[in-house]
């Protein structure tokens, strides 16, 4: 699990059917001290998450497992909205 802040949406006019419904966000992955690592990435919304929100995300095998349908193709999906930092 990695934490990313909301930086923009794609818009695709055609995908895999089963993605319908889902948004599709670019994150800029953040890393120590919540400061951007300059990695950019594409994940699949499933927490109605907007732009600046600050969230955490999955990759691999489990981005599909938090979706409706297990074979749904992603490589990272969203899961939770960051509220506070320790």
């Amino acid at each position: 699990m990695r934490i990313g802040k909301v930086i923009g949406s794609v818009h695709a006019t055609r995908k895999v059917q089963s993605l319908t419904g889902y948004r599709l966000l670019i994150l800029e992955v953040l890393g120590k001290g919540l400061k951007p690592t300059g990695e950019k990435l594409i994940a699949v919304d499933t927490i109605d998450a907007g732009p600046g929100d600050v969230v955490y995300f999955v990759e691999a095998r489990d981005a599909t497992l938090a979706l409706k349908h297990e074979l749904t193709p992603s490589d990272a999906t969203i899961v939770g909205l960051v509220e506070g930092f320790e």
